[in-house]
């Protein structure tokens, strides 16, 4: 049945050009057509999948344009990151099987969600076989260069030669496969991309080899050797910002525990969580998790939400109160009604926006819109310059000046600009603390002109700390607190050992839940009780009150980092689930003078958005599963290393240390990235031109071509090295 369908959709190729077999699938086993899909109101079908095989955002960009040209398809986005299709078609124009057969004809292989293989290493071993032979080749040119002052024995003349030529076998006819496989399917398709060009050099220079070897003449392997290994490594430094983003959602939905204690008329059964329906009553005790969103009924208790609010302090909640899925009851007990299980919860919802933002399409980068144009020149350049040759004074000028264009003006260095410079400006950001998962989010960084950033974790340490008190009352304090698990009683216990004060030991201690802790102390009955916003009471046994002031503490550098990107012409705003005071407080503290307080995670995205829509560009950073949103819904999302898995695998980049200094350095970065990239792609354009028409009019013979095209990506290299040179380490 499959065979049927793949002949059916014109993929008879399929059977010939396979490397493995496919994969079984109860769909594919059924054909393409029987995969869900969703319809919105206006008869628009939609489905994701994966498509293996994308070596370079050229092969995204030439996929999106063949199905995006495909009548009836309304969308197509790829994501050169996961890999994952979104497409949107009209199904009374086409149907997916037709759509899933361009995919295949295009060398791709699309696959549904969950079945995806695991990532070869065959670009890996085609650039490893390209390095070694273009070394080795290379050396042996050199000597039959040498040779030609030298009068080299012809023996061994003839022996280098005929070495070379069987060491640029592979090259040609193995590594450079990918670019022979995208120019043909870029014909097929009606689209002129880098490959066309590249692939025909290859032909050429190898047809040339052979020619040459076998009539004892000079053949330019060497230069076939290093271009397919230069341009191997452009695509290898391209697609090493692979992103796995996917997995944060899975991390996130993970924080659901996989079982519920449902109430029942008799007693309590442990059931599945996703056997739970609206409206039934579970128990929770302490340390464990919440299985649904719902409301409390009964009981009462403290609990962390550090994944909905991002908030290190735990939340006291109380009946009629609503609480979600993940939560951790840190003591107490209480009966939920449940009110949403499995995919309408919060918690859920936010992975959802976790695997759109992992679906993000690539944009087409300014090489391949100058690649028609380039390839088409090239192509017209050398064919003219063969006729007028042939015509003037025959074939034996004419092929070696044609074959000059195309050595001279193989497109190497002009691909090359990008992903070198790039990976320059991800390696001097790097070093200097903040990783980026791929070259466009360091580059989306030139045209940033908001930051964003969380507090708790971000901005502070994340972790509460005792901010002012009297020594006395830290004591008692301590004594009453120091068995207790809680964070408030953590934070006053560590504030008495690091200002050396003897913790006494208290006696008929009693913890409430929500309500605070007593015992007697020195012989004297004392009460620790909440207080106001950030505060703590301790009374005494006649009623006397002292204020424990905590909070979390501002990062050392955090201010410093501030004031550097407002000097930068940056705008920065704080952004946090906490009280106005607290939120005030930080803002003064660190100079932000845009301070949003009480946002839960979907406010964060929806103000990301609204500066978004009024031009903006906005980078956000973040620390906790709850700025998941935030940060897929920014141009640049940046998380703290030390955050939640998923804020760092959903993140555009991550700060290796638990500093905010590294932002400012890699915004430095980025414009230096983007400046060597543009001076690159000048200087390789403004060669071309020259050299080219230098070729064309027969004053550069293929062997000078031959050096001058090596020449041309070193320069391109030069250019690129020039990026770690003029990153300066900023003085924060």
């Amino acid at each position: 049945m499959a065979a049927a369908l793949i002949r059916g959709a014109g993929l008879e190729r399929y059977y010939q050009e396979r490397e493995v077999l496919a994969p079984r699938s109860r769909y594919l086993e059924a054909g393409w057509n029987t995969v869900p899909t969703e319809t919105d109101s206006s008869g628009i079908a939609e489905t994701r999948l994966m498509v293996d095989g994308l070596r370079c955002a050229s092969c995204v960009w030439v996929t999106e344009h063949v199905l995006q040209s495909t009548p009836g398809v309304a969308e197509a986005t790829i994501s050169y990151a996961t890999g994952r299709c979104i497409l949107r078609w009209d199904p009374e124009q086409v149907d997916l099987a037709e759509l899933a057969g361009r995919i295949a004809t295009l060398g791709y292989r699309p696959r549904l969600l969950g079945e995806e293989t695991t990532v070869d290493r065959d670009l890996l071993l085609r650039l490893g076989v390209a390095a070694f032979a273009a070394v080795n080749i290379m050396m042996m040119s050199a000597a039959l260069y040498l040779g030609w002052w030298s009068s080299m024995d012809p023996r061994f003349v003839v022996l280098f030669q005929w070495t070379s030529l069987i060491l640029a076998t592979p090259v040609a006819l193995w590594c450079a496969a990918p670019f022979f496989s995208g120019a043909v399917s870029g014909l097929r398709n009606g689209v002129l991309h880098m490959d066309l060009p590249i692939a025909l050099g290859v032909a050429v220079l190898y047809g040339q080899g052979i020619v040459a070897t076998i009539n004892r003449e000079h053949a330019y392997v060497d230069s076939l050797a290093m271009l397919v290994a230069l341009l191997l490594a452009g695509r290898m430094l391209e697609s090493r910002g692979r992103r796995r983003a996917a997995e944060a959602a899975v991390s996130l939905a993970a924080s659901v525990p996989a079982t519920a204690r449902r109430s029942t008329g008799e007693g309590v059964e442990t059931v599945p969580a996703d056997q739970l329906r609206p409206g039934d009553l579970i128990d929770v005790g302490t340390g464990e998790e919440v299985a649904a969103d719902g409301v409390v009924v009964t009981g009462s208790g403290r609990v962390r939400m550090a994944h909905i609010t991002g908030e290190a302090e735990p939340v006291e909640i109380h009946p009629d109160q609503e609480i979600v899925a993940g939560s951790v009851l840190l003591d107490g007990a209480m009966t939920i009604r449940v009110s949403a299980v499995g995919g309408d919860t919060v918690l859920h919802q936010m992975a959802e926006q976790l695997r759109m933002a992992a679906d993000r399409g690539s944009r087409p980068t300014s090489a391949d819109r100058i690649a028609p144009w380039f390839t088409a020149g090239t192509l017209v350049v050398a064919a003219v310059t063969f006729v007028a040759w042939a015509l003037h004074t025959g074939l034996g000028a004419a092929v070696p000046r044609a074959v000059a264009v195309l050595v001279v003006a193989c497109p190497c260095a002009l691909a090359l600009s990008r992903p070198l410079a790039a990976a320059a400006g991800l390696g001097a950001s790097a070093r200097r603390g903040l990783l980026f998962r791929s070259a466009d989010a360091l580059l989306d960084l030139v045209d940033v002109n908001i930051v964003a950033l969380d507090k708790t974790g971000t901005v502070t340490q994340g972790a509460l700390t005792v901010l002012e008190a009297e020594d006395e009352a830290l004591r008692v304090a301590a004594g009453l607190e120091r068995y207790s698990n809680h964070p408030i009683a953590a934070a006053i216990v560590d504030e008495a050992g690091n200002r050396g004060i003897p913790l006494p030991r208290g006696s008929h201690i009693t913890e409430e839940p929500g309500v605070g802790i007593s015992g007697v102390v020195d012989g004297r009955s004392w009460r620790l009780r909440p207080g106001g916003p950030g505060q703590v009471l301790l009374l005494d046994d006649a009623g006397r009150e002292r204020i424990i002031a905590l909070g979390d503490v501002v990062r050392s550098d955090s201010a410093r980092t501030i004031a550097a990107l407002r000097q930068g012409g940056l705008q920065v705003a704080l952004l946090t689930g906490d009280h106005q005071d607290i939120a005030d407080r930080i803002g003064q503290e660190t100079g932000v003078r845009t301070v949003v307080a009480r946002i839960d995670p979907v406010g964060k995205a929806l103000w990301i958005r609204a500066r978004r829509e009024r031009g903006h560009r906005v980078l956000f950073a973040g620390d906790g599963i709850n700025d998941g949103p935030g940060l897929a819904e920014a141009d640049v999302g940046v998380a703290m290393g030390s955050g939640a898995a998923s804020s760092v695998l959903i993140a555009d980049g991550v700060i290796s240390s638990g500093s905010l200094a590294p932002i400012p350095v890699a915004l430095h970065a980025a414009h230096e990235c983007r400046r060597a990239i543009r001076l690159n792609q000048a200087r390789s354009i403004g060669y071309n031109i020259l050299a080219v028409g230098a070729a064309a009019a027969g004053y550069v013979n293929p062997l000078v071509a031959a050096v001058l095209m090596p020449l041309s990506s070193a320069m391109v290299m030069w250019g690129a090295s020039r990026v770690e040179v003029n990153v300066r380490e900023l003085s924060l």
